[in-house]
């Protein structure tokens, strides 16, 4: 493949998704909004909860009531221990990995790290990653997988600790699948089954989107889906 052509390639997989998104903001009559996902359940009547809503000026609606990712207590791959104020009034993408996953963690990773130096001078956009397999990923596997994929400190969090707040989190709080499958003399990669989801959440902790971070197409919807996002909130 010739120089030229390679240089094409790569303009092209940056400026395609800026165009889309100017042509959604600017091109269109109806503003391109973004779904919330994950309602609050009435259990008797199995329907959406419905219950007062606080606008941005300040009045109050009646409007769907959806869950907000659970707050949490964790350490991060420095060591300290953090919890939820890392991403308080930020968006951020959250994903579950482990550091001896050989087979989609690579992928995602790789594809986070392009994310985030699309968005590495923006302050409001965050990453974390929790460990599925926090028995072995302590800290330092987790400092040194942060900086095998280039994570700003600060920006890309990498979190361990107790299994069971990991896996009720991911089960309960962005509704993925987690388990522990419990081979134990078989490879890494057929004991802890994960999800290859990305998560987009915004600045009240609502899921705004699910994205296969496997696949480079729909991480390019994720890029443009934050930039909306961060239009939204200027207009606020």
């Amino acid at each position: 493949m010739s120089k030229r052509l390679k240089a094409g390639i790569l303009v092209a997989t940056l400026v395609v998704p800026a165009l889309l998104y100017l042509f959604l903001r600017f091109a269109t009559q109806n503003h391109y909004t973004l779904p919330r996902y994950l309602p609050q359940l009435d259990s008797a009547r199995s329907e959406p909860k419905m219950g007062p809503v606080t606008q941005a000026d300040g009045s109050v609606i009646t409007d769907t009531l959806y869950r907000h990712i659970p707050p949490f207590r964790l350490i991060d791959q420095d060591g300290k221990t953090v919890d939820q104020s890392i991403v308080k009034g930020k968006i951020y993408v959250a994903d579950f990995f482990f550091t001896r996953c050989g087979t989609i963690c690579p992928k995602i990773a790789s594809q986070l790290s392009r994310v985030q130096d699309i968005f590495r001078d923006n302050g409001d956009i965050k990453f974390i990653s929790y460990s599925v397999d926090p028995e072995h990923d302590r800290p330092a596997e987790l400092k040194a997988y942060a900086e095998q994929h280039d994570a700003i400190p600060g920006k890309w969090y990498f979190l361990t600790g107790s299994k069971a707040d990991i896996y009720n989190l991911a089960m309960t709080g962005y509704y993925l699948p987690t388990v522990d499958a419990g081979v134990k003399a078989g490879k890494p990669d057929e004991t802890f089954i994960h999800s290859e989801k990305l998560v987009l959440v915004d600045k009240d902790g609502i899921v705004r989107g699910f994205y296969d971070g496997t696949d480079k197409e729909d991480v390019d919807r994720l890029v443009l889906e934050i930039r909306v996002l961060l239009d939204i909130y200027r207009k606020l």
